[in-house]
């Protein structure tokens, strides 16, 4: 037994040094500069130089946490391990950019829609093929594409609405306009105009049904699936 060397058997109950740190495990002045009593167990307590410096991408001006081991380990400091999972599914057509980080963010990370709207909606807004904007369609893309391929699209007007590529409406009509007469409206339809029925005639044919009314609405009530009966 001797006064040197020294050991501090309790270095764990405030710091464990694990991973690349064993490396400087006897190299107290490599952490303690001075004063023991006051430095920091975080690891941007001492990695802050680090965190303000790296560029790749920059952490400051991104808006990175400080909580380093949200994407670091002990073991390397590189490469990272974000688990983007826990933010934004990768996956479909969006693997091709999935080391791409600035094909979506954009000067900030922490500010990064995660909605397929969010990032596509200069897409929405300047397709004309249909105009979705001009025809008041959703902004739940969803609905219509998915995250394999943006074309072409899932829109399935038979199974969600009416069927017109089926039964007695397939081959009836030319365009959209056929029966959605509103262009800046597609929630708007008009059944009146394609069948030409006039309201004296309709009306007659329809005096014993209750709740009868004169508009493509009630048709579209009655006759779901577009069938006369």
């Amino acid at each position: 037994m001797g006064w040197k060397p020294a050991s501090f058997d309790t270095h764990n109950d405030y710091y464990v040094i694990q991973g690349a740190h064993n490396r400087i495990a006897s190299d107290c002045f490599a952490c303690h500069e001075g004063s023991y009593s006051n430095t920091p167990n975080s690891c941007v307590g001492c990695h802050q130089a680090d965190f303000n410096q790296t560029t790749d991408p920059a952490h400051i001006t991104s808006g990175f946490s400080t909580d380093c081991e949200t994407c670091h380990s002990q073991d390397a400091w590189e490469p990272a391990a974000l688990n983007h999972n826990d933010y934004y599914v990768i996956q479909g057509a969006h693997t091709s950019i999935a080391t791409d980080c600035f094909a979506c963010h954009q000067g900030s990370y922490i500010d990064t829609p995660n909605t397929c709207f969010g990032c596509h909606s200069d897409d929405y807004n300047q397709t004309t093929d249909p105009a979705h904007q001009a025809a008041n369609f959703p902004t739940e893309c969803t609905e219509c594409h998915n995250e394999n391929a943006w074309e072409p699209s899932t829109f399935d007007h038979d199974g969600q609405y009416f069927p017109i590529y089926s039964g007695k409406h397939q081959n009836e009509w030319n365009s959209c306009v056929d029966c959605h007469t509103n262009a800046s409206n597609y929630a708007i339809f008009s059944c009146i105009t394609c069948h030409e029925h006039n309201q004296a005639d309709t009306d007659d044919d329809h005096n014993e049904v209750n709740d009868y009314v004169y508009q493509s609405t009630s048709c579209l009530s009655c006759h779901p699936n577009g069938d006369s009966d």
